[in-house]
């Protein structure tokens, strides 16, 4: 079979509207998501679709740079790409790994268009046709230009999160903290708890929670439906010592992201994490993380599928990965009911019962919209970027770890 050879990659940041701004233990998501999208061409005719997170001339020079490690690369070499771009001794001065993922995807979509096959069918074969979502519950400030969106009280919160399910069908409820006082966000949680009796919950503070306070707020949630406590402290070691008091399980997206921390968190005991949030850009694609899925199950580890603020083409390899790890225990997260729109053909994917079906066309199965991606390519070129680690309400406020500084209620 004749190869495909990179002939040129192509990087355009895009900014695309939120419903409303989005607030997180370090900052916010000021109403909108900045992206890279990025495209790799081949010898033979066809391009492929990546993207990962910021935007701006540092994103898109970082990407578009690697043309001069990768042109004349055949795409299925994936293996040989990763030790051309993600040297592990190289990559301690110059790490590529989530611009290494924009480009894996990129080739595993190529790959999929030649063979007429979705990426799925590649990477072992699907075990599920749809992909179950939870919730992805935020505080929020609101719109700036509607004045709507508002989410701030306990009231709020549930109002939001019955929206949701109706509209969605989640049964999985995520909560976004680490923003208000731990006793405030307490109660928030236990009134989603109260009003939505079946469902399954999860509470992220992004590892703002002193010791002393996640332990108190664990203790309190233990007799609620519980998947798991992610990231309430920061670190492997006070997340051991944590599961000495709580008895939830305890999951992570900061502090086991490699695999040397896999590692790390197996063999330390006790263990520090018990639920793995795996991301295909953290990780650097698709293939490290189904290859991280498998290490959790042979050693016991639950699975779940992080968020890192995707449009459609993430979405994608989100869906695709999923689909094909059979220990996929929990339902994945994902910001993106919160976006307006969406740069691929047809728009944004649908939630039917919490769940998003795998696409089934060749390679990720999505296409690039181009006048979507022209529209909000002009709209990052006016807004430019944001300061994810500030949040706008509150001029010159940064967060400690742990956290003492919190918002107002």
């Amino acid at each position: 079979m004749k190869q495909s050879r990179i002939t040129h990659i192509r990087a355009t940041p895009v900014t695309v509207p939120l419903a409303a701004p989005l607030l997180h233990s370090n900052g916010a998501h000021w109403g909108r998501f900045v992206r890279t999208i990025v495209e790799v061409e081949t010898d033979d005719g066809y391009v492929g679709l990546g993207e990962f997170g910021g935007g701006g001339e540092v994103a898109s020079s970082g990407i578009e740079s690697l043309i001069g490690y990768l042109k004349g690369h055949n795409v299925f070499e994936l293996e040989a790409m990763r030790f051309a771009i993600c040297n592990p001794t190289a990559s301690l001065y110059n790490n590529r790994t989530q611009l290494h993922a924009a480009i894996e995807f990129a080739c595993l979509d190529i790959m999929g268009q030649r063979l007429g096959v979705p990426v799925a069918e590649l990477l072992g074969g699907r075990v599920r046709d749809a992909v179950d979502f939870a919730s992805y519950l935020f505080f929020r400030l609101p719109n700036e230009q509607t004045g709507d969106g508002e989410v701030r009280t306990s009231e709020q919160l549930v109002a939001h999160a019955k929206a949701l399910k109706a509209e969605h069908g989640f049964k999985s409820h995520k909560l976004k903290g680490g923003v208000y006082a731990p006793d405030y966000e307490l109660a928030c949680y236990q009134a989603i708890a109260a009003a939505l009796p079946k469902d399954r919950l999860r509470y992220d503070p992004n590892s703002a929670l002193s010791l002393a306070d996640a332990i108190t707020f664990g203790k309190a949630i233990e007799p609620l439906n519980n998947d798991y406590f992610e990231d309430p402290v920061f670190g492997m070691p006070q997340l051991s010592r944590l599961r000495e008091f709580v008895r939830i399980p305890i999951a992570t997206n900061t502090v086991v992201v490699n695999f040397e921390q896999l590692a790390m968190n197996i063999t330390n005991a006790p263990r520090a994490v018990d639920v793995i949030l795996l991301d295909t850009t953290f990780w650097g694609g698709i293939r490290p993380c189904i290859k991280a899925a498998a290490i959790c199950d042979t050693f016991g580890l639950g699975v779940a599928v992080h968020s890192s603020g995707e449009l459609g083409i993430q979405l994608a390899t989100m869906l695709h990965m999923g689909a094909v790890v059979p220990n996929l225990g929990y339902a994945a997260d994902a910001h993106y009911h919160h976006l307006v729109d969406d740069i691929i053909v047809g728009g944004k994917m649908k939630y039917v019962d919490g769940a998003i079906k795998v696409p089934t066309g060749h390679g990720l199965g999505v296409t690039l919209d181009r006048n979507k991606l022209a529209e909000y390519h002009e709209l990052f070129k006016q807004m430019g970027g944001y300061t994810y680690d500030r949040d706008p309400s509150r001029p010159g406020w940064y967060p400690l770890v742990p956290n003492t500084r919190w918002k107002a209620s």
